[in-house]
């Protein structure tokens, strides 16, 4: 009897830790695609990734690099003060894009040129993104707008 009880209780926190592993190897798979890293274009400069990583960039729209062209493309350049990238972006732009606005871009670095599938833009004249603005400040170029 108590033999049985034994390997019953050992085939229990066997199992147990089978699921907590399986589990957990799922949440894994699970999370692969969903995490995009932020890279400032100085960054991508120092070292390009891989063209089939998606990541997300950020920076200031660089003034005179915006063009729209005859469909939904939009190709512009965004900068951190050191560095400067080009970005192709197929799709309706936020409302307030504009150039020397805050933007923050998802998508891939392919040839010298990071296509965006998904670009955000600042909110107001005061917000700036986190890693934005520590990028600029990395740069020295950011400007507190309230001093």
């Amino acid at each position: 009897m108590k033999g049985l009880k034994k390997r019953r209780r050992i085939q229990i926190i066997l199992f147990t830790f089978l699921a907590l592993i399986v589990a957990t190897g799922l949440i894994g798979f699970a999370f692969r695609d969903g995490i995009n890293y932020f890279r400032s274009p100085s960054e991508i400069l120092a070292e390009p990734p891989q063209s089939t990583e998606v990541f997300r960039i950020g920076g200031l729209v660089e003034e005179g690099t915006l063009r729209r062209g005859e469909s939904e493309t939009v190709s512009f350049s965004v900068t951190d003060g050191g560095a400067s990238i080009p970005v192709t972006f197929t799709g309706v732009l936020p409302d307030l894009f504009g150039e020397n606005q805050g933007m923050i871009g998802t998508g891939s670095y392919v040839d010298g040129v990071f296509l965006a599938t998904d670009i955000l833009a600042k909110h107001d004249e005061e917000y700036m993104p986190k890693e934005v603005m520590d990028s600029l400040k990395e740069q020295g170029v950011y400007q507190d707008p309230n001093s």
